[in-house]
């Protein structure tokens, strides 16, 4: 058999897309010859798929997953092209064995490289790259945060809302190692999941977690606004306390009306629990994920498109 160089790798890669390992095996198979070794990745649907790899995936699914003794979390976003895809089986099965899979990686490319569970003999980039051939989308595993509460005998729970297109992850803090199994804590934590996917402004459990930088700047823009402009420095002063506490009260977690009781405040809910199962309890940190927050999604004109096609026949 021919030698396999990695130059000769670099070059396949180059022509085709496809990922290193892949190109390897196909020159292998096809004992060195680019052209076969194209031809093979491309009967295996790999080429294909990589050619998909620089379209938008905007679209896909949020989810989660917590092990049985709900001391672990895992919350995971996937990408897809379309909502089609996003709801297809095949695609939902995938996202959901990657969230579980994710509680023992600590990154995107970890998880990556790790061998897929359900399928041992390839990778999980390998596996989603057969995915993409079989689907014909772009699929990109974008983000995931796991949680383990189990150093703060605690409990961690999830809520998806929409169909997967909110996902929140939230970690409670306990007295106990008992706690965590006990029912009133685990539906203290679900509904403060359903809080934070309820209350997109939050972003701290409390004031005291805001950065001492984003105090600052919502004074710096408070004193420059117009209204205050001929109110005495003191008077300003009390004026924009007042608002900048209001703003970040907005912005905690521990300060929100409770969506079920608005007459009661998380922080009261929180107490209430812990006073009726007689553990110490507390919020230690929450993730929020919105499906596609922050990509460029491509605008697409069907008219323009149309036209310009027909003005060139």
């Amino acid at each position: 058999m021919a030698e396999i160089s990695a130059k000769l790798v670099q070059e396949l890669r180059k022509k085709t897309g496809a990922g290193m390992m892949d190109c390897k095996k196909a020159l292998k198979e096809t004992e060195g010859d680019i052209e076969k070794g194209v031809e093979w990745l491309r009967q295996k649907g790999i080429a294909g798929a990589t050619k998909k790899s620089d379209r938008i995936a905007a679209e896909g699914l949020i989810d989660t997953y917590i092990d049985p003794n709900g001391q672990v979390g895992v919350l995971i976003e996937v990408n897809c092209q379309t909502d089609f895809v996003g709801r297809n089986d095949a695609f939902k099965s995938l996202v959901q064995n990657l969230a579980k899979q994710a509680t023992n990686a600590d990154s995107v490319e970890a998880l990556l490289s790790q061998p897929y569970e359900e399928s041992k003999d390839k990778t999980v980039e390998q596996f989603i790259t057969e995915t993409i051939a079989t689907l014909g989308e772009n699929i990109k595993v974008r983000r995931f945060e796991n949680f383990s509460a189990s150093e703060n005998n605690g409990a961690v729970e999830s809520y998806i809302h929409t169909g997967g297109r909110v996902g929140v992850l939230v970690e409670l803090k306990c007295g106990s190692e008992a706690a965590s199994g006990k029912e009133e804590v685990k539906s203290l934590a679900r509904n403060v999941a359903m809080q934070v996917a309820a209350c997109p402004n939050v972003e701290y459990v409390n004031v005291d977690d805001i950065p001492a930088e984003m105090v600052q700047k919502e004074k710096d823009i408070e004193m420059g606004r117009d209204d205050l402009a001929k109110k005495p420095d003191n008077i300003k002063e009390k004026i924009v306390q007042g608002r900048i506490d209001k703003r970040l009260k907005e912005m905690t977690l521990l300060d929100q009306p409770y969506i079920r009781d608005q007459s009661t405040s998380i922080e009261e809910l929180v107490k209430q629990t812990a006073s009726q199962t007689g553990e110490t309890i507390s919020i230690s940190r929450f993730t929020r994920y919105i499906l596609g927050e922050g990509i460029d999604k491509k605008e697409e004109d069907f008219a323009s498109e149309v036209a310009a096609q027909m003005g060139s026949n």
